[in-house]
């Protein structure tokens, strides 16, 4: 009887904690964030409400955006704010890009998966990055090689379609697996095969990193998510195991490359040193 009444007690505490938490949050998610003010986007709802919404969360911003084109969800350290208005999309990517950097808060969320990357990065070290980036794809040479890999992927993509015709299908699965085939055989060389479906390596590497994108997004509606990160629970403890696959497989992947790469250096070499004897030779007999 009294573990039993123990248990409870736990249990009960428990969920007395957590309810404190969640109304403490609530309270700091609104107070001082000016939710009537006509100066600000109105404000409809908290940034936890997109936990109920999660596996529907585009269309559920959809349906916000059709009663406000742009509009806020309220957090505790911060609020999130969503346009569909053009000029408020070309004034943030485009005319004043400089002044909307990603910030710590963002970089702490998605650092784990895009690491200090072009993706992940500010300031410095997303110009040098940006640069390196743009001088590589100004290259003709790989603009030509990227532009035949997208229309090799393109004709695979309108054959998968094609097949499908008459049956439901996931789109957005079918564009994941073409996108991927095409970074990876432009930046790597290496033909995943994922909308063939002939590599399983790909097809867990694309899974992976799907689930992994949207184990990062739910991290924005999770309070507790650096919690669970520090010990291992729930869905961070799916998002480690998804960041191992995909660090193994992209680490296969560049030593295959660079084993191959180191092979053809070799075979260059080979070729030059016999082409220089046999010049050396011919050059000798005739003189």
């Amino acid at each position: 009887m009294g573990i039993l009444l123990a248990i409870a007690g736990f249990t009960f505490g428990g969920i007395l904690v957590t309810a404190v938490w969640f109304v403490y949050l609530l309270v700091k998610s609104y107070a001082g964030k000016s939710v009537n003010s006509p100066e600000y986007a109105p404000v409809k709802g908290t940034v936890f409400q997109q936990m109920l919404y999660f596996n529907r969360l585009y269309d559920h911003h959809t349906q916000l955006a059709r009663s406000h084109r742009t509009f806020r969800l309220v957090g505790p350290s911060c609020s999130h704010l969503y346009t569909t208005e053009p000029r408020n999309v070309e004034h943030v990517l485009k005319t004043n890009f400089h002044s909307y950097s990603k910030g710590r808060y963002n970089q702490e969320i998605i650092t784990d998966v895009f690491g200090h990357g072009i993706f992940a990065v500010d300031g410095d070290k997303w110009k040098q990055q940006r640069k390196l980036a743009s001088f590589e794809f100004s290259t003709r040479v790989l603009r030509d090689f990227s532009c035949s890999v997208f229309r090799k992927n393109a004709e695979k993509l309108v054959a998968v379609v094609g097949d499908a015709a008459g049956r439901a299908f996931d789109v957005q699965d079918v564009l994941m697996r073409c996108t991927l085939d095409s970074i990876f055989e432009v930046g790597f060389g290496v033909e995943l095969r994922c909308l063939e479906g002939s590599s399983k390596e790909g097809g867990e590497f694309m899974k992976a990193f799907d689930d992994a994108s949207a184990l990062t997004y739910w991290r924005y509606a999770d309070p507790f998510w650096r919690l669970k990160r520090r010990f291992n629970l729930g869905a961070e403890a799916s998002l480690r195991s998804n960041i191992r696959t995909i660090d193994d497989f992209v680490s296969h992947v560049i030593a295959t490359k660079r084993r191959t790469t180191a092979k053809v250096r070799v075979l260059y070499i080979y070729i030059w040193v016999r082409l220089a004897y046999v010049r050396r030779i011919l050059y000798v007999r005739y003189y």
